[in-house]
């Protein structure tokens, strides 16, 4: 059973969290993807058998969540820091696709015990990294520099109806077949109407950060980390995470046979044990 709760971080606002899961299980914090909140879960079959309680949180801007004006990577670590102080972390930590950004700064403040980017996005505006995506890509990265309030209006604009269709329509015809499942799509669809809350605020910051250069310090993660991509995964990375692990030290970097940007789903047991040790 979900049970919410809220938490409020300095400044007054209010950041909403749930936990599903044995009441007595592991706390494994769990950072959803692009325009997800905090419906957005993985492994629910399994969390019982693991002796994991997951945590999903809308990040500021979404769901019910305050918005930060002036929210950044750093800010948005330090509200995650106050929800895993309230968890009596640190915690393992799961971050998929475009939250990559905000489990690496979580571990460079060794916030995390560990930390598994699943299916993770890479940091688009590293050239070495701009130069291997798709042209269409590469231009939102740069208006991205280039207009930032312009991109902000893009993105927010976009709504869950258009962002649903955007996933599904770019998807592997093997991992539509799991987006479209009755579960997850329902449980996909109340994520994105949380995302998109206030008026796509929350989303539209989140890409920008996500696109913008990632103001980390990567010598400074010292906890474990896993980077975990699909062999099958053309969406996330477009070299599978191979550049991503190899600039935090001690990573350990696996391609998944056969899996695709649905690692997270078609492979969710494996990710929680890997998750908790």
């Amino acid at each position: 059973m979900r049970e919410d709760h809220e938490l409020s971080p300095p400044g007054g606002r209010v950041l909403a969290w749930s936990a599903t899961g044995p009441a007595d299980g592991v706390p494994v914090l769990f950072l959803a993807g692009a325009a997800t909140g905090r419906s957005m879960t993985f492994g629910a079959e399994h969390l019982d058998r693991a002796g994991v309680r997951l945590v999903t949180v809308d990040r500021p801007g979404m769901g019910g969540s305050t918005s930060d004006p002036g929210r950044t990577v750093p800010s948005t670590a330090a509200d995650l820091a106050c929800l895993v102080a309230r968890l009596g972390g640190p915690v393992p930590v799961v971050a998929n696709s475009q939250a990559a950004v905000f489990g690496l700064a979580l571990a460079e403040r060794g916030i995390t015990s560990r930390l598994l980017l699943v299916s993770p996005a890479d940091e688009v505006a590293d050239p070495r990294v701009r130069a291997q995506v798709p042209a269409p890509l590469q231009d939102v990265v740069a208006r991205v520099a280039a207009d930032p309030d312009g991109a902000r209006a893009f993105f927010a604009e976009l709504g869950p109806d258009g962002m649903e269709r955007m996933v599904l329509d770019g998807a592997d015809p093997a991992d539509r077949a799991v987006y479209r499942e009755p579960g997850f799509l329902s449980r996909y669809r109340a994520a994105l109407r949380e995302g998109f809350a206030h008026g796509g605020a929350g989303y539209a910051t989140d890409t920008l950060l996500a696109m913008s250069p990632w103001p980390l310090d990567w010598q400074a993660i010292q906890v474990p980390v896993l980077v975990w991509s699909g062999e099958r995964d053309h969406v996330h990375s477009p070299d599978g995470g191979a550049l991503l692990a190899s600039r935090i030290p001690g990573a350990r970097r696996r391609i998944v046979p056969g899996a695709g940007a649905a690692l997270l789903w078609t492979h969710a047991a494996e990710v929680l044990a890997a998750a908790t040790g």
